[in-house]
């Protein structure tokens, strides 16, 4: 399909020469959620940073790449003396005057981007008073300021309790409908990806990637494969 947001032909990942997964080759649409599923250490990361630009691909090519791309990586942030505000206000910054200053413009995206994720009201608190959830909110209300086309997260939900969890994957699927977003998340919530994400990308190590709807991989058995266990019948 030519309206890929972002697209890989053969792409190999990995760090140091050191080759993670190679022949990757797939394509992530405006306005779906992919959720990227797949073992400790199969690359799930190492894609991210890759498709971000964090890290150079060791081989292929990534197509698309005049879309912006914000990034949301995995972490406990601790920010003294920061507002909510200042956080996001940081997704800015490729917008701002020589001098760094927000225009008018520039805070009326940040109280979007805040109203976006349900934390309207909280600009001049500070970062750390808030909760885990609130605080992950912040961050992809950050992402959104950049006014990306793409939305990479790497274990958004990773730090949160349940309700949380869900809570995270819910806005992140009508962020990708409403506003046309290609959002990609890398997660281990097996369960809320199959029934939340349009599309799964299930990594092997060392043998690739299948990216398709979470019942046509459960029909070819695909979780299994990648798992290495029926981990919808972990009894047996």
């Amino acid at each position: 399909m030519s309206n890929a947001s972002i697209s890989t032909n053969n792409l190999t990942i990995g760090y140091d020469q050191k080759v993670v997964q190679r022949g990757l080759s797939f394509s992530l649409y405006q306005g779906e959620m992919v959720c990227m599923l797949g073992p400790n250490g199969c690359g799930k990361s190492t894609l991210l940073r890759t498709l971000a630009g964090l890290q150079p691909a060791l081989e292929g090519e990534i197509g698309n790449l005049k879309n912006k791309i914000a990034l949301v990586l995995t972490e406990r942030l601790s920010l003294e003396n920061t507002t909510v505000h200042d956080v996001v206000a940081m997704g800015r910054y490729p917008y701002t005057s020589f001098l760094g200053g927000l225009s008018v413009i520039d805070e009326q995206v940040i109280e979007q981007s805040l109203a976006e994720v349900g934390l309207s009201g909280t600009t001049h608190s500070f970062f750390n008073d808030h909760s885990d959830g609130e605080k992950q909110r912040t961050l992809i209300a950050k992402a959104l300021a950049q006014e990306s086309a793409i939305i990479l997260l790497d274990e958004p939900t990773a730090h949160l309790d349940l309700p949380n969890r869900i809570r995270i994957l819910q806005l992140l699927r009508r962020v990708a409908r409403e506003q046309h977003k290609t959002i990609l998340i890398s997660t281990h919530e097996l369960d809320l990806a199959i029934k939340l994400s349009d599309r799964i990308m299930l990594m092997t190590p060392q043998q690739g990637i299948q990216v398709d709807t979470p019942a046509n991989l459960r029909e070819q058995d695909a979780f299994t494969l990648a798992f290495g266990m029926d981990i919808f019948n972990p009894i047996g």
